[in-house]
């Protein structure tokens, strides 16, 4: 009888453990101590790393602080609770994302290309809105691209706007990025940011700045050298990555942010 009552026990402890595991953490992201937010926001990076990659990045203090202030500038969008909409809620963010994602997961699939990317690509692109309007260099869609390098894939500028078309041509852009950063051990990184700053300009970065001794994370070596390069690095890509991370950190764990919803990657 003792043996059944402990048996007993524990299913009901382990019960307990996973209702509340499923009702999220005991506290949000905005409620953590400081402390407690950059250990997040480094565990989070790296099973984000993990996912988009197989395997661990070394990432650097400094480039985790990146993250962070990315980060923090979108949680200032989440309202508190009870607080009136407006257009720039991170909700609707989040419910756009939800809308666009079977899409874009199954073309990121189909490319062999982490849907993760996909998914978080469009969201520091547009936030998920088919802009048919060209941004001041030209760029439109949800996945902003110029017209020519739509032409490269194929597709004109009506295609552009067609979810499905943007979303095949942009996992093609990253997996070709990738192959061509294919001995970096942060190869999706360097894709990402050679989407926004363009191939050629990412291999010259990487060429000038990137070697032994800071070569575990070249992301992390560009970032930390940005004073030595172009204002457009400094103005603009060198965000980029840091803002990719994230927003799949808070696209992952809606919950731990306060918002009801679940991850994007859960379609």
């Amino acid at each position: 009888m003792k043996l059944k009552y402990l048996l007993f026990a524990a299913l009901v402890l382990a019960a307990v453990n996973i209702s509340i595991c499923a009702q999220g953490p005991a506290r949000t992201y905005q409620q953590m101590s400081r402390v407690e937010r950059s250990q997040f926001v480094a565990a989070q990076a790296q099973r984000i790393g993990r996912e988009l990659s197989g395997r661990k990045y070394e990432f650097t203090p400094a480039f985790i602080e990146d993250i962070q202030q990315s980060l923090n500038k979108y949680t200032r969008r989440i309202p508190a609770e009870g607080e009136a909409a407006n257009k720039h809620d991170l909700r609707l963010v989040i419910e756009r994302g939800h809308a666009q994602a079977p899409a874009i997961i199954a073309a990121f699939k189909a490319r062999n290309v982490s849907p993760l990317v996909g998914l978080y690509l469009p969201w520091i692109e547009s936030e998920y809105v088919n802009l048919s309007s060209p941004n001041p260099v030209g760029a439109i869609g949800m996945f902003q691209f110029l017209p020519k390098t739509g032409e490269h894939f194929g597709l004109t500028a009506e295609d552009l706007l067609d979810v499905n078309k943007a979303a095949d041509a942009a996992a093609q852009y990253i997996a070709n990025n990738m192959n061509l950063f294919a001995n970096d051990p942060m190869k999706e990184t360097l894709a990402l940011l050679a989407y926004n700053r363009g191939e050629q300009k990412t291999v010259a970065d990487v060429r000038a700045l990137v070697n032994d001794s800071n070569r575990d994370c070249s992301i992390c070596a560009l970032n930390a050298a940005r004073a030595s390069l172009d204002a457009s690095f400094q103005n603009e890509s060198v965000y980029y990555v840091p803002q990719f991370f994230a927003a799949a950190i808070i696209g992952e764990n809606p919950q731990a942010f306060g918002l009801r919803a679940q991850p994007l990657s859960a379609h």
